[in-house]
């Protein structure tokens, strides 16, 4: 019996993923990100296996839920790109920001640069840096705490140095 149904698994896979692929490929336009989607699809397949009555119309609808959440995360980056860029355009020239700070926030590791330049630069909020960046708000709270306060240290040594 088991057998069987790995056989069945087997032919489904065979028969349905270069065609659900496909399929994906045409709506991200992205052979990786499609045969992503197309794995994820079949992956929630396995998992759900005996319960699913028709296999095919729960492929094709999981992975237009993956589709349509790709294309959710594009926007978003989109939207962080068009904002970050509107922002440098409306911002003074960089030569009233102190040059000190910009390179000491360029130098943290990207882990701490990456919510830094989205929330005080793009002036996101943290719930959208979590979804852009896949981080729960959590962990883009306690990165920007961090993030801050290497900064304060840094600028604490700078400024004694030149007093």
């Amino acid at each position: 019996m088991k057998r069987s149904r790995e056989q069945a698994a087997s032919e489904l896979f065979a028969a349905f993923y270069p065609r659900l692929a496909g399929w994906c490929r045409r709506l991200v336009d992205d052979d990786e990100t499609a045969h992503e989607i197309a794995s994820e699809a079949f992956t929630r397949l396995w998992a759900r296996w005996t319960a699913v009555a028709e296999p095919r119309g729960f492929l094709y609808v999981t992975a237009t839920n993956l589709v349509r959440d790709h294309w959710r995360k594009l926007e978003r980056e989109r939207r962080a790109v068009r904002r970050a860029t509107v922002e440098a355009a409306v911002r003074p020239p960089a030569e009233q920001t102190d040059p000190s700070l910009r390179m000491l926030v360029q130098s943290l590791p990207e882990r701490l640069r990456v919510p830094i330049l989205l929330h005080y630069y793009a002036d996101l909020p943290i719930r959208e840096i979590s979804l852009l960046t896949g981080r729960k708000e959590g962990t883009v709270m306690s990165d920007l705490h961090t993030a801050r306060e290497l900064l304060r240290a840094h600028l604490r040594r700078s400024l004694d140095h030149t007093v």
